[in-house]
């Protein structure tokens, strides 16, 4: 049985889950303003004796790398480090924007009303007045690198003129206020640990 602990602390949203064979099997989050460090540790004991298991039946630790806020994922680096130490497990890591593009799979049903068919998913992570961090994926693979931008009208026109884009992360909605294409949509929201289980169970079983 392939079981994984997940922690996603890179944005405003504190979160962590617990994955058994695929599936997500318990699941904590909590958006309190600067409690990543008091609850990060305090969710995952939560989970693990929900399950009646323990941190050495855990096969891996998987947290996300960024981009994001600094001071969310060192707690986040920190505390999954820890436990791979202490318990000799190893460490995964995923990217923020990877889980976004994973995410997107399940907030676009309930969130734009008609689900097109997208050519590109842009996650974007605030970064504070009208930057991001971002990249572009077409069919779940990222195809520029992870950068930060600063949004204007003309941001991603190459992009928007070849087919419906979908902007999706914490930094998401301002963008809707400047980008106004017409193949634009926009889903605001925070990854979340929950998402981060297809990447990082393709990184346990690559060996990464």
């Amino acid at each position: 049985m392939e079981r994984i602990i997940l922690i996603e602390t890179s944005t405003a949203l504190c979160s962590v889950a617990l994955a058994e064979e695929g599936n997500i099997v318990a699941y904590r989050e909590s958006s309190a303003p600067k409690a990543h460090a008091s609850l990060t540790a305090v969710f995952i004991q939560e989970m693990l004796s929900e399950r009646g298991v323990s941190l050495a039946d855990c096969d891996a630790v998987c947290v996300s790398m960024g981009p994001g806020s600094y001071t969310g994922l060192r707690v986040g680096v920190s505390t999954a480090k820890g436990l791979c130490f202490g318990a000799g497990k190893p460490l995964l890591a995923v990217g923020t924007l990877d889980t976004l593009v994973a995410q997107s799979s399940d907030v676009i049903p309930r969130e734009v009303e008609e689900s097109p068919s997208y050519k590109f998913i842009i996650p974007m992570v605030d970064a504070r007045r009208m930057e991001v961090y971002t990249a572009v994926f077409e069919n779940g693979l990222q195809i520029t690198e992870t950068a930060p931008a600063i949004i204007d009208e003309t941001s991603f026109a190459e992009y928007l003129e070849q087919g419906a884009c979908l902007f999706i992360g914490d930094g998401a909605g301002k963008c809707a206020d400047v980008i106004k294409h017409p193949n634009a949509r926009f889903v605001q929201c925070c990854p979340k640990a929950s998402s981060m289980l297809s990447p990082a169970l393709a990184a346990y079983r690559a060996g990464d």
